[in-house]
């Protein structure tokens, strides 16, 4: 079991290491704060450079905590919350499949975030090196609820910012 906890956060936590620098840096063909913020302020977020920031932020830091197995419900919070905004904003139209851009894909790693937040990182992990014993039920419930409140702040700004006619702010964070 640890060796497919350990693949199975690498893996993950990697790849949302990896999708998250494109944002923050446009690392593996990204485009960086500028472009992602002017995708974002093009959804309908307001101030799109500061939530392309965050979202990277979140993506990338939360991938290396899952991929490290270091303080994992906290990471899992972080990668909920961004896939309930890309879920909601980008994907939940276009229906469940991937095929045709739904959110299938999202729905997924969101799964495997909450279901390493119950079932630990394993014990290759620092989680267990340092001793930290924080999975379980609860702490999968926390996780999951703090995510979800994580990803309704940005899609409320948004909210606010196209019910008031709001043109998205400049990417000046």
């Amino acid at each position: 079991m640890s060796l497919g906890l350990l693949v199975l956060r690498v893996v993950v936590g990697a790849l949302f290491f990896g999708h998250g620098t494109q944002k923050l840096f446009g690392w593996f063909g990204g485009h960086g704060l500028n472009g992602t913020g002017q995708f974002f302020e093009s959804m309908g977020f307001p101030q799109g450079k500061r939530q392309a920031f965050m979202a990277g932020l979140f993506e990338a830091g939360g991938g290396l905590l899952i991929a490290l197995g270091l303080v994992t419900p906290f990471a899992a919070a972080a990668l909920i919350a961004v896939m309930l905004v890309a879920v909601v904003k980008v994907h939940f139209a276009k229906g469940p499949w991937a095929t045709e851009g739904g959110y299938e894909y999202n729905a997924v790693l969101a799964a495997v975030a909450f279901a390493l937040s119950g079932v630990g990182a394993g014990n290759w992990s620092l989680d267990h090196a340092l001793g930290l014993s924080i999975h379980g039920t609860g702490w999968a419930l926390a996780a999951l609820g703090a995510g979800i409140l994580g990803g309704l702040v940005p899609l409320a700004e948004a909210r606010i910012a196209a019910s008031r006619g709001d043109r998205a702010h400049p990417t000046t964070a």
